[in-house]
């Protein structure tokens, strides 16, 4: 006889909660072939075709997912992310990745399609890359749109006095992805722990293989999250897979992070919050 151990009861209930997956991409180079000059074209394990991500959103009961439009293959072609939410009924919204001086216009337009907020990859283009960014601000404000910024060590730093002057609701990509061997004391990491304050701002605590210096479950980084979740609690803190793990540097397993999720907070009604219904309700699913 096979002994099979099997996690505690308490432990399952994580993979058969309602879930909200907030970062998730979609590649499907096939239907939509990639940018010719994209600087990585994602292939073999790391393709996500819309049909892999249903089949891996229904294994797990996850009932809608944010899509991230990458940089990675596709830079500012939303088609495979649009034609994804078209499809999907109500099951996906998407953050699309644009240029600085997107017409007015044009954002209407993505946000009839699905589309409730825009991309800034500090760590692709660099922070300079934004410097002529605050009139994009100015609109999404005014469209009630969500600025997705992914800022990794200090970078958030040169970000703050245009996120603090206006009312432009916040997402921040995997926990801001802070330097571990650095502690919480790093100015990047205190400035993303003061963004909490504006209440505006919402972070994602994914991402872990892209700072964590340790094998999963990545115990380096629970120092971080425990505060990123006291600053923000958990009404402003959101789960993300970041599947398919573009040029991850080692295993990502999504039931793994889910065991992860449920060690940060073993309340139920918490993290009924931080898996579910902070995303239901801010993303307008």
């Amino acid at each position: 006889m096979r002994l099979v151990l099997m996690p505690p009861a308490s432990e399952m209930e994580v993979f058969t909660e309602p879930k909200i997956d907030s970062h998730v991409h979609v590649l499907d180079p096939q239907r939509f072939p990639y940018n010719p000059n994209t600087h990585y074209a994602p292939a073999g394990q790391e393709l996500g075709t819309p049909a892999q991500l249903t089949e891996v959103m229904e294994a797990y009961g996850t009932r809608h997912a944010l899509l991230v439009g990458p940089n990675s293959g596709y830079g500012l072609d939303n088609r495979c992310l649009l034609d994804t939410i078209a499809r999907g009924g109500d099951r996906f919204k998407g953050i699309a990745v644009v240029p600085n001086g997107i017409a007015y216009d044009e954002l209407v337009a993505l946000k009839a399609a699905g589309v409730i907020g825009v991309a800034w990859n500090a760590t692709f283009y660099g922070v300079d890359y934004y410097e002529d960014a605050a009139p994009l601000v100015d609109k999404l404000v005014d469209l009630d749109m969500f600025v997705d910024i992914q800022v990794e060590h200090a970078q958030l730093l040169a970000f703050m006095p245009m996120l603090e002057k206006t009312n432009v609701r916040i997402l921040v990509d995997h926990a801001g992805r802070p330097t571990v061997d650095e502690g919480i004391g790093q100015p990047g990491f205190r400035a993303l722990l003061d963004l909490a304050a504006t209440r505006r701002a919402y972070i994602k605590l994914s991402g872990f293989v892209k700072y964590s210096r340790e094998p999963s479950p990545h115990d380096d980084v629970r120092p971080f999250l425990d505060a990123l979740r006291d600053a923000y609690t958990s009404e402003h803190c959101l789960w993300a897979s970041d599947w398919p793990y573009l040029r991850a540097p080692a295993r990502v397993d999504y039931g793994v992070q889910l065991d992860v999720a449920h060690r940060l907070f073993p309340d139920v009604r918490e993290r009924r919050a931080f898996m579910f219904d902070n995303a239901k309700r801010i993303f307008g699913f």
